[in-house]
């Protein structure tokens, strides 16, 4: 079925970077501008499937001291918590476009009426476009059918997880053609038209685990390998209150004191060191040490302070404001006090911000966008 909606067209010029990889190291680096490979324009791929479902999880921006660098993705044993796109060869449409034939958000049922269905407005439309352009896709149109997971301005990267889920599932269809670079340069442009071109939250949405941005120009990524053994939960608290990016990007200090610099710098280094070492203590010191962001966003959540308070007084190894918040992310190895930990903040948002929350105990989601099911071509 077509979608009731503008077909957004997936063969304009794109602002990409190009991308320069060393395939045996987990390293991207990309320039500010972007031109398709000749080889993806000409190719106008054959699809592999008739419609392709993939999912991508909630990630935690920042992680404290790393702001607008570091970031990791997160995910339940249910799948719960990320979003879900399904991917549909859709021969009703212009062939090249992309369109959305239905948004729903089964936990939150008032949430889709706020989604956008112009996939020039939607961030999976946005990204699913993108792929089709770098696939150089022409003779085929797709229509795309979200799931929301993630509620909206929660600081769990709602938009990523939508832009991730889409072109992973567009991608897919076609035969899983492209790069997880690709896939992130993908989601990055959706990111880039929704809230800035920061790609702490897409980049683990799409790779997975635990991702350093080490430069924007050139635009560079490198994956952190964790140690398998390592058993890091986080607990994910958050309140009915919503924080928009650009409302709490704006709190931000224009200046900042070369003190205050240097302690944020040691523990962002801290905090790689301590991912690499798989040392579940060295992370949560310094995901609760930064002094620059934390403090201007804190005050403009209510109760997060005390949240933050409780948590570490509960056994929390750390605890900070994931991405912009305003929910409040502890971390702790194992899940045997996660239960608590989450009950004290939860309390504690009520208690000193009036505020009602909800939990989450997740885990440290190595595999990134996937695709969960596929239905074969029709004859």
């Amino acid at each position: 079925m077509a979608a009731a909606t503008t077909a957004s067209p997936a063969t304009a010029p794109s602002p990409f970077p190009s991308t320069t990889r060393k395939p045996s190291l987990p390293i991207l680096r990309l320039s500010r501008k972007f031109k398709l490979p000749a080889a993806s324009l000409s190719s106008d791929p054959s699809p592999a499937f008739q419609s392709v479902t993939a999912f991508a999880p909630a990630t935690v921006a920042n992680l404290g001291p790393g702001f607008d660098f570091l970031g990791c993705a997160v995910a339940d044993a249910s799948l719960s918590l990320g979003d879900t796109v399904t991917a549909t060869l859709d021969p009703a449409l212009p062939p090249g476009t992309v369109a959305i034939s239905a948004v729903t958000s089964p936990a939150r049922p008032h949430l889709a009426a706020r989604l956008s269905r112009d996939p020039l407005r939607n961030c999976a439309g946005i990204a699913a476009a993108a792929a089709l352009r770098a696939l150089g896709v022409r003779s085929h149109a797709v229509s795309l059918a979200l799931a929301k997971g993630l509620p909206l301005g929660s600081g769990l990267g709602s938009s990523a997880a939508s832009a991730a889920a889409a072109a992973k599932a567009v991608d897919a269809l076609f035969g899983s053609l492209l790069t997880p670079h690709d896939l992130v340069l993908a989601g990055l442009e959706s990111e880039k038209a929704v809230s800035g071109f920061h790609a702490d939250n897409i980049a683990p949405a799409i790779q997975g685990g635990f991702v350093l941005v080490q430069s924007y120009d050139p635009f560079t990524l490198v994956q952190l390998p964790c140690p398998p053994a390592l058993r890091l939960c986080f607990v994910l608290v958050t309140p009915d209150f919503e924080a928009p990016t650009a409302k709490m990007r704006a709190a931000l200090p224009k200046k900042i004191d070369i003190g205050h610099h240097v302690r944020n710098s040691s523990q962002a280094a801290a905090l790689v060191a301590a991912v690499l070492q798989g040392n579940a203590a060295g992370i949560g010191s310094a995901m609760s040490s930064d002094g620059i962001v934390e403090p201007t966003r804190a005050p403009l959540i209510p109760g997060m302070v005390a949240v933050k308070a409780a948590a570490l007084e509960a056994g929390a190894l750390g605890c900070t404001i994931s991405g912009a918040g305003p929910t409040a992310v502890a971390v702790i190895e194992g899940e045997e006090n996660g239960e608590e930990i989450a009950r004290r903040m939860v309390d504690a948002f009520w208690s000193a911000g009036k505020l009602k929350a909800t939990a989450t105990i997740a885990q440290l989601d190595r595999a990134g966008a996937r695709v969960i099911s596929t239905s074969r071509l029709l004859k």
